[in-house]
């Protein structure tokens, strides 16, 4: 009897590593997408990718649409130009990786690394809550609200607590966008739209924001120590004490308080 119950609890161990697995290796992802172009992409969707070694792929002419790719590692991977809509992308390493132009819709992307990541003219609605975005490229990216389409209630971005220091996010949309706490240091928002954008405690010491629409947005206690502030459109603010560090910022004259 010991040595059957030891056998059904050997096999249910490796039950349950088999569900835990995932679907694919590296080698058969690679395989897929030696043989796959635009007309036939490689199939992908829905297969779970968890913590698969997929660095430094070429996934454009990849179908990954609703895969799991949770702690997977897509370090310096080409992801441009993809639908990744509800992909699962938890603590996902999308680090040096190319997302150019790329839709991400309904993902949840909680402590991803982007850091360095080009995300030049992408889409987002996505979960972004204490991800690393340092040094990515985010210009012409449209991460913000679409007011005319909200048919299940506001969905946005969200990045709050996110790491966006030394990021390049000029002439991006991230309108109602939420960044409490966020680190912008030394970013780039230049024209950038942040309308009605939640910035509460962020983090904007000598970041430029030359011609950015901060216009009601929520910035209490957001920092503007150093920051470049020509052009930077602020609405109608009735009390700028609650801005931090604007009497130490660049260009205060020409900001727009109206």
């Amino acid at each position: 009897m010991k040595i059957r119950f030891y056998g059904l609890g050997l096999l249910a161990a490796l039950f349950c590593l088999s569900v835990s697995a995932a679907d694919l290796s590296r080698s058969t992802v690679e395989q897929r997408l030696a043989k796959a172009d635009k007309s036939h992409p490689a199939q992908l969707r829905r297969k779970d990718l968890r913590n698969v070694d997929l660095s430094g792929l070429d996934f454009r002419n990849a179908d990954l649409w609703g895969s799991d790719l949770r702690n997977a590692n897509l370090s310096h991977s080409d992801l441009s130009g993809l639908n990744l809509d509800l992909t699962v992308m938890t603590k996902v390493n999308l680090s040096g990786a190319n997302l150019s132009n790329t839709s991400i819709f309904g993902v949840h992307m909680v402590g991803a690394n982007l850091s360095n990541a080009n995300l030049t003219g992408s889409r987002f609605i996505a979960n972004l809550d204490r991800s690393n975005l340092s040094h990515a490229d985010l210009s012409h990216a449209n991460w913000g609200v679409d007011m005319k389409n909200q048919p299940m209630g506001l969905m946005r971005v969200t990045l709050n607590n996110a790491d966006l220091s030394e990021a390049n996010l000029s002439d991006a949309n991230l309108n109602r966008a939420l960044m409490r706490h966020a680190n912008l240091t030394k970013s780039v928002l230049k024209n950038t739209v942040l309308h009605g954008v939640d910035l509460s405690g962020a983090n904007l010491t000598d970041a430029d924001l030359s011609g950015a629409d901060l216009s009601e947005s929520k910035l209490e206690d957001a920092d503007f120590t150093g920051a470049n502030l020509s052009g930077t459109r602020f609405g109608s603010i009735k009390d700028k004490s609650v801005l931090k560090g604007l009497i130490s910022s660049k260009n205060l004259e020409a900001a727009i308080f109206n």
